[in-house]
This record gives C-alpha cells, structure tokens and sequence, in this order.
C-alpha cells in the first residue's frame, strides 16, 4: 500500500495543528484549495477534528497528527553517513 494523494493531503493538514496546546485549532477556510478542504472534511467524518472546516482535534485526530508531525520530521531531517 502506498500514500494516495487524498492522504497526503490528510497528513499535511494535520501537519498544521499546534500541538503544543490543545487550546489552539484551525480553520480551512472556504477560499482554501479544494484538496485541503476535502481534506479537512474527511478527517472531520474520521473523527480526528471537531469541525468540517477544522476546529480543533480529537483524542484520535492529536494521536493522529503527533505520528503526522513525527514523520514528518523524520522524513526531513539530513540522514547520518555511517
């Protein structure tokens, strides 16, 4: 299995979330570019945000984007030459 393109659009919303705080959310507004409010009204059916146009993230949508977040910077991160 790999990465759709409607995922990654997922994870590089929840990329967004502070997660900091938990006081902090988003809002996709509906000038947005359509993917990332499709994407943003799928994680809101999943159960992983609190509104179709963001809100702030569930007890599943924060596991969610800690993973997003931590692969995120794993992937970015300069690799180590052994």
């Amino acid at each position: 299995m790999v990465y759709t393109a409607e995922m990654l659009d997922e994870l590089n919303v929840l990329c967004l979330f502070n997660l900091a705080t938990t006081q902090e959310g988003i809002k996709v507004h509906s000038s947005a570019a359509p993917e990332k409010i499709a994407a943003t009204q799928r994680l809101f059916a999943r159960g992983l945000v609190t509104q179709q146009d963001g809100g702030y993230l569930t007890g599943l949508g924060r596991d969610a984007a800690e993973h997003a977040q931590s692969l995120l910077t794993i992937l970015t991160t300069e690799t180590i030459e052994t």
